[in-house]
């Protein structure tokens, strides 16, 4: 993936209690006006939205007193919309590129929360994930078997199985670690130090065998 060339200024920001990666998938369920208001501008502009982590306190209606955002989020590509009922939708959107708020985000009158002066992330270099990764990339794709025959889609095309930013994302997804603990390796831009950090993980709880 590369940056876009320019992002939207504001750039319309969706604060959530998860940590999208690029490469990832992110269900919603739209049904507050502003957010309503925002799926139909992205659709008919083709723009993404950002989705930034709520570390503390919660993004309840209009007002968020106390809520503390993370300044590097993801931004959200919309890839399927359903309208299940009237006033309702269904969103499957993907994590794309990576942005860093250089100013603190603002809340409109009508609730959506927009930032400016919005700096994107280069996106990870393509790195081979080698021998000493294999077993996390095998550990990864029995994961995704199991998943897969519980009638869950873990993961959308590509999969980049010998990528190591692709494989470090996705494991980083499924790991039962502090939202925080999340949002600092979605930070890093090192795709093989992330992956190294989920091997050391996955290693010392012995998911995967030294």
């Amino acid at each position: 993936m590369s940056p876009p060339k320019a992002l939207p200024d504001p750039l319309p920001l969706f604060p959530l209690q998860t940590v999208l990666f690029p490469g990832g998938t992110l269900p919603l369920k739209i049904f507050e006006a502003r957010y309503l208001d925002l799926v139909s501008h992205c659709l008919r502009s083709g723009e993404p939205f950002g989705v930034v982590c709520i570390t503390r306190g919660a993004e309840a209606g209009s007002n968020a007193e106390g809520m503390r955002i993370e300044g590097v989020g993801t931004l959200a590509r919309i890839d399927e919309v359903d309208a299940e009922q009237v006033g309702i939708l269904t969103l499957r959107c993907t994590g794309t590129t990576r942005f860093r708020l250089t100013q603190a985000p603002v809340q409109r009158a009508d609730g959506l929360w927009v930032a400016s002066g919005v700096e994107p992330i280069p996106d990870d270099e393509p790195a081979p994930a080698g021998e000493e990764f294999q077993p996390v990339i095998e550990a990864l794709k029995e994961a995704a078997a199991t998943l897969q025959a519980q009638g869950t889609v873990p993961f959308h095309p590509p999969l980049r199985w010998g990528d190591a930013g692709w494989v470090a994302n996705r494991w980083c997804e499924l790991l039962p670690v502090a939202i925080t603990a999340k949002q600092r390796l979605m930070e890093l831009e090192d795709p093989v130090a992330r992956l190294r950090l989920v091997d050391e993980f996955l290693r010392n709880r012995q998911v995967v065998k030294s």
